[in-house]
């Protein structure tokens, strides 16, 4: 969660900017990384306008992997996503350290660089404290796939994390977040690529994808099966979902060697 400027999350990423990851030939009056400040601007922005997280909860941020040096870009600590500006975003190095920007980085950066050094086909990240989403990480329970439209972008459960223990928490919170969500993923064998998104023990969703983009569009579609199966379990259905064979065949025909769906 990402609504303050002060506390540990923070205090390792306020040091000096490291002057010498800059390419060597960037105009004083150029802006580093521009095109993916910008994109990363607008997810973030996009977050707010679908109202997947209130005030300044949440944050997104994308990765950049094919220069010299692998930079992140994420939005800023605390800042009201409608005051944002593309020079507001943060640049910073796959350990934290800033490489350019004039504000803090999100209290959530840790997680997000874990996530990029143990998932190298993601290249964007969206935290959202969406409502329903929310709901189910706060009851530490999985999303069952209920229906075909869970089964179109999530191939099974929305995964949900272990609790952070004592000593995790105490160690860091922030890295220990990623921490775990790659242990589920791990120890359970799941591909971050066929299921772009997990729900943290009792604190909220985090998603992904190929781009900053298309995880504020996995962003969205996990709030939205997370709402349908609220409502499809308060109407009794069984937790069992639908059968594989139909959840299957849904995934595949979109995300499959041979799928069908969209133009090609």
């Amino acid at each position: 969660m990402d609504r303050d400027l002060t506390g540990e999350n923070n205090e390792c990423r306020t040091g000096k900017l490291v002057r010498e990851s800059f390419p060597p030939l960037l105009s004083r009056n150029a802006m580093l990384l521009e095109s993916l400040r910008k994109e990363v601007l607008r997810v973030n922005q996009e977050i707010a306008r679908r109202g997947l997280a209130p005030h300044t909860f949440g944050n997104a941020s994308g990765v950049h992997r094919s220069g010299s040096q692998v930079l992140v870009v994420i939005k800023p600590s605390g800042v009201d996503y409608a005051t944002l500006t593309a020079v507001d975003m943060v640049v910073t190095d796959l350990d934290g350290k800033i490489v350019d920007g004039r504000l803090r980085p999100s209290s959530d950066l840790d997680t997000h660089t874990l996530l990029y050094r143990e998932f190298p086909a993601i290249g964007g990240i969206v935290h959202t404290h969406s409502e329903f989403a929310t709901a189910w990480a706060q009851a530490c329970r999985p999303i069952p796939c209920l229906g075909t439209t869970h089964a179109d972008y999530f191939h099974g459960p929305v995964p949900v994390t272990d609790p952070l223990t004592a000593e995790e928490v105490a160690e860091g919170y922030v890295r220990n977040t990623g921490a775990v969500i790659v242990r589920r993923f791990r120890s359970e064998g799941i591909d971050p690529v066929a299921v772009p998104g997990v729900l943290v023990a009792g604190h909220a969703p985090f998603a992904w994808g190929r781009s900053p983009v298309e995880a504020v569009e996995h962003a969205d579609v996990l709030e939205y099966i997370a709402r349908l199966a609220y409502r499809s379990m308060v109407l009794e259905a069984s937790e069992s979902g639908i059968p594989v064979y139909v959840s299957e065949h849904h995934y595949l025909r979109k995300h499959g060697p041979k799928a069908t769906y969209g133009q090609r």
